[in-house]
């Protein structure tokens, strides 16, 4: 029985405005506090806190222009340029060669401006942040009573915009949430999650990371996912993604159906000009199939979120990032074809 993606209709909205202060209140529990990896040796810690400090006194201006400089460097050097126009190639036929080249160059400026807008310390948005509006005027309201009712609930993102700073929106307005990541290496990942910590959200890793998010919805923390990640493929389930299968993780439908609370996509959409400032796009809730309307309801809810953001990404295909070889695991042999199911919905 074929199925159909189900969510709610993006519309434009704007948003009340908001104090430029991080919250105040209930933080995570503390065993969520905690970073996990290898941190950088005593010379590169020394290094980078000098970094750090440049970075934290730049104004957003200056910072852009950084990202800009480091970006069209990157592009020009050719690092990864090959991947990420043969990515391109692959999901945007339609696309002119030009296209896809000026594609191209704005992704490496998304990836240039999250690295800069990400490490610095303190107050990292421009004062105006909040008021750049949002598209998804019913998801946002069904996510904002869902929370109201004391339950957390399920946030898909991918690597667009600046997740790292959308976490911390979504927080200002009073959505409680827990990271999910990976143990992490060196100075660049533990300082992220330094500021994942100062801001607010606690970090859930790969291990009981099903249980941590059961026990975070129910204390009224949502939990906040990346689902653009290949994964090796007995850990993975196979859905499209511009017209290729893509390894991707179960976790998240797993979750709903464990816990049963709903799922949304946000997206931070970064307006022209410079200065960290998102205008929120809400897709949802996004809903798993009915009992016995598909043979495998966990792959057919990943497929639902994961053509939730492949929309938004071809509404703004410049602000992903291109750059990471997103199938480079190949389905196991006995995958020939998704079923009509994991490819229609509404466009």
């Amino acid at each position: 029985m074929e199925c159909a993606a189900v969510s709610a209709p993006l519309s434009s909205h704007p948003l009340p405005s908001q104090t430029n202060t991080p919250p105040e209140g209930k933080k995570p529990p503390e065993h969520l506090r905690r970073i996990i990896g290898s941190p950088p040796g005593p010379i590169v810690a020394f290094l980078t806190r000098g970094v750090w400090a440049l970075l934290t006194a730049l104004s957003p201006s200056a910072r852009d222009a950084l990202a800009r400089f480091v970006a069209s460097l990157a592009y020009t050097l050719g690092i990864r340029r090959k991947v990420a126009l043969d990515n391109l190639a692959q999901a945007m036929p339609e696309k002119s060669e030009q296209e896809r080249h000026d594609i191209a160059r704005g992704a490496y400026l998304t990836m240039a401006r999250v690295v800069v807008e990400s490490l610095p310390s303190g107050d990292r948005m421009t004062p105006d942040w909040d008021q750049q509006g949002i598209d998804g005027e019913e998801a946002w309201a069904a996510l904002k009573a869902h929370v109201a009712t004391g339950k957390g609930a399920l946030l898909v993102t991918a690597h667009f915009g600046n997740w790292e700073l959308v976490g911390q929106m979504l927080i200002r307005w009073g959505v409680p949430l827990n990271a999910l990541v990976r143990p992490l290496k060196g100075a660049l990942n533990t300082r992220i999650a330094v500021n994942r910590l100062g801001a607010g959200a606690g970090l859930i890793y790969p291990k009981g990371a099903i249980q941590e998010i059961t026990d975070a919805v129910n204390r009224g923390e949502s939990a906040y996912m990346l689902l653009d990640q290949a994964l090796p493929a007995k850990s993975a389930v196979f859905v499209p993604f511009f017209g290729r299968l893509a390894s991707t993780t179960p976790a998240m439908a797993v979750a709903a159906e464990r816990t049963g609370v709903p799922v949304f996509v946000v997206m931070g959409v970064r307006p022209p000009g410079p200065g960290a400032r998102y205008k929120l796009e809400v897709e949802g809730p996004i809903l798993p199939p009915q009992p016995g309307e598909c043979a495998d309801p966990i792959t057919e809810h990943t497929a639902r979120v994961t053509a939730a953001l492949e929309r938004a990404i071809r509404r703004h295909p410049e602000q992903w990032l291109w750059l990471h070889r997103r199938w480079k695991v190949q389905p196991p042999a006995v995958v020939t074809a998704p079923s009509p199911g994991l490819t229609e919905g509404p466009k």
